[in-house]
């Protein structure tokens, strides 16, 4: 079942076209990646899907809506079904990391303080932080840190869709092979789909399960990457041929 597709979709940024035609269908359960060389518009485009940017032609849909044709109310429906990591975490400086989490659940819920905390603390452990790290401000805690108390935030509603924009980008080896194996928990504890950024290749290899290659403005390339050998592409051939 196809929880996300694109079909024709058309980007353009002043007298430039970064999409042209671009069509890829993400599945029920999977781990998908969005790859190409720099500037493709990979981030673009998952910023069009969460409904962060508008698309100049085609069609997007989401977990069964068109994105294009909703109203205000059930715009902020469908967001609700989702959760975004963005690249840096993207946390509130001002708020400790338990207020960073708790910030969509006062926002989007009318539940009481209480099961707020409760439900704050709950993610914290989730993720891999403890109780007290929730306390901290962002600037008090590691890079690996943020990103995970960034994924708790992500998390707080129980979406059915995760969207992560380069999760393992400034992080030191180890973190970074620590967090692809949170990922792949976390996918299988909470049934998530999960759509992702990236250009690590060992994150690649070791998470996703079809791949998405945006080059010269369309989708040059969906499937596994058990198939990827069959592309003749140059972002191919200088990107996957370095495989691990």
């Amino acid at each position: 079942m196809s929880l996300i597709e694109v079909k024709n979709l058309k980007t353009v940024f002043g007298d430039k076209v970064v999409h042209d035609g671009v069509n890829l269908s993400v599945q029920e359960g999977e781990i998908y990646g969005l790859l190409g060389p720099s500037g493709c518009g990979k981030t673009t485009l998952l910023r069009e899907i969460v409904m962060l940017q508008e698309f100049h032609g085609g069609s997007v849909k989401v977990l069964g809506k068109k994105i294009e044709t909703l109203t205000t109310d059930e715009i902020l429906s469908l967001k609700r079904q989702w959760g975004v990591l963005f690249q840096f975490g993207a946390l509130f400086s001002s708020l400790t990391i338990a207020e960073n989490i708790a910030l969509p659940l006062v926002e989007y819920t009318e539940l009481s303080r209480s099961m707020i905390d409760e439900i704050v603390r709950f993610k914290i452990n989730l993720v891999g932080l403890k109780t007290e790290d929730g306390d901290l401000y962002p600037s008090q805690i590691s890079g690996g840190m943020r990103k995970k108390a960034g994924l708790a935030r992500a998390l707080a509603l129980d979406p059915k869709l995760l969207f992560l924009d380069e999760p393992t980008s400034g992080l030191d080896p180890i973190s970074a092979r620590e967090f692809d194996s949170l990922i792949l928990d976390l996918r299988q504890m909470l049934n998530l789909t999960i759509v992702m950024v990236s250009h690590d290749l060992r994150s690649i290899y070791d998470t996703l399960d079809r791949i998405a290659i945006i080059d010269d403005k369309k989708i040059a390339f969906e499937g596994s990457l058990d198939e990827i050998d069959t592309l003749q592409n140059e972002f191919v051939k200088t990107f996957f041929r370095q495989k691990l």
